[in-house]
């Protein structure tokens, strides 16, 4: 890196806008976080709200709490201060459950909306767990159900008239590339399909426009970009247009039109309430409400301009070191998320050797080396710095020790 290229980029830390936010994290010293696309750094302010929800409303006020502190209403407050960020309307999200729960009901709900259909089209690159639950759901349903894999580029060719679903990820968890949300919503659409969208790797991390892109469903998860913790609640989406049709095959009480009422019939709730299932985790909830205050002053154009600006200086620099890496995302900005990717051989082996020195990304199966850029709380300087490390483990091979290569269960 010329001293000229560095003056550079220094300069554009100090013209950050977003600058003030990493105040806003406890990150620890002498580490560069680039693993917040897998679990968000914590907000320097929840600690003292959850000593407050655990001290204060819970220790004091005990059941009281419910009405006195409004637990019973975070899912419905959670999903709102989401929905700001994901371009969905008022009163059309909800945080509950984990998203797997989630892309089963919304799927679920989506395929009792096409009775007459039996396709499920997904592609290849989708995270596991939604093509688990929909592999589930179809031999569950028993009905002649199918689920149609094609790869990330097929998506719209296998878009037909027999297609009662399209479920994607937007943002693919390996290589970062980007589906283009509008266009395959409105081909669906076309074809007379229902639209899920998986937002794990977008909320957050760039804007989304779920209502102007005319989605019908979406999931998503609160513990990575958005900073709820380690499994934090997940969120859902229901346009406003399919709330009154929708009817989840979990029917918990909490969907309940009458919770309270304990009625021995189902009689689901109006709107979004009728997606939420059992008793709101209050202290989680709790958590990643707190986080998202972070949020309350964010232009979310803002920040993916810095994403971007962050990530091409980290592909820029990678490639122009000539250290042995292929990039696997795609080479446009435009075309993916907020993370890259490359492939090494050895990644698991170079990303624990990355991690003992400081800068944290993450592995994933079989060769694939993952960089979140988290425009929040990285500075083009700590990008910097990552390139450098990751340029000396190499040089050296000190990637080869027999120590970075045990695998530990979480990779």
């Amino acid at each position: 890196m010329s001293q000229k290229n560095e003056a550079l980029q220094l300069e554009q830390d100090r013209d950050d806008p977003l600058a003030h936010k990493r105040e806003c994290f406890a990150l620890p010293r002498d580490v560069i976080y680039l693993d917040g696309n897998s679990l968000g750094v914590l907000p320097a302010h929840v600690p003292a709200r959850m000593q407050q929800v655990v001290a204060e409303e819970w220790g004091q006020s005990l059941i009281r709490g419910w009405n006195d502190h409004a637990w019973i209403d975070l899912p419905e407050k959670v999903g709102n201060r989401i929905g700001r960020l994901i371009g969905a309307e008022p009163g059309s999200v909800v945080a509950c459950d984990s998203t797997t729960i989630n892309v089963f009901k919304v799927l679920s709900a989506a395929l009792a909306l096409r009775p007459d259909r039996s396709v499920i089209v997904s592609d290849k690159g989708n995270f596991p767990t939604d093509l688990y639950v929909a592999d589930g759901l179809t031999k569950l349903l028993d009905k002649g159900h199918i689920l149609r894999l094609v790869e990330p580029e097929n998506v719209t060719q296998a878009i037909s008239e027999d297609v009662a679903v399209v479920m994607l990820t937007e943002v693919d968890y390996k290589t970062g590339r980007r589906h283009d949300m509008k266009a395959i919503t409105e081909m669906a659409h076309a074809a007379g399909a229902l639209m899920i969208w998986d937002l794990a790797h977008s909320a957050g991390a760039f804007p989304v426009d779920l209502a102007g892109a005319g989605a019908d469903f979406a999931v998503g998860c609160g513990y990575k970009y958005l900073n709820g913790g380690p499994g934090a609640p997940a969120f859902l989406y229901v346009a406003p247009r399919h709330q009154d049709n929708v009817r989840p095959a979990l029917t918990g009480w909490m969907g309940h039109q009458a919770p309270f009422a304990f009625d021995l019939d189902y009689r689901p709730a109006t709107g979004i309430d009728r997606m939420r299932v059992g008793t709101p985790p209050v202290l989680s909830l709790s958590a990643l409400d707190a986080a998202l205050d972070v949020f309350d002053d964010v232009d979310m154009e803002e920040l993916r301009r810095k994403s971007i600006s962050l990530s091409e200086l980290f592909i820029r620099e990678v490639e122009s070191r000539k250290i042995g890496l292929e990039l696997a995302s795609p080479r446009d900005p435009n075309e993916r998320g907020s993370q890259v990717s490359f492939r090494f051989k050895e990644g698991y082996a170079l990303m624990q050797a990355l991690i003992s020195c400081g800068v944290i990304g993450d592995f994933r199966a079989p060769d694939i080396v993952r960089f979140g850029f988290t425009p929040l709380y990285i500075s083009h300087a700590d990008v910097l710095r990552a390139v450098d490390t990751l340029e000396k483990i190499l040089i050296t091979r000190m990637w080869d020790r027999e120590e970075f290569k045990k695998r530990q269960k979480v990779t």
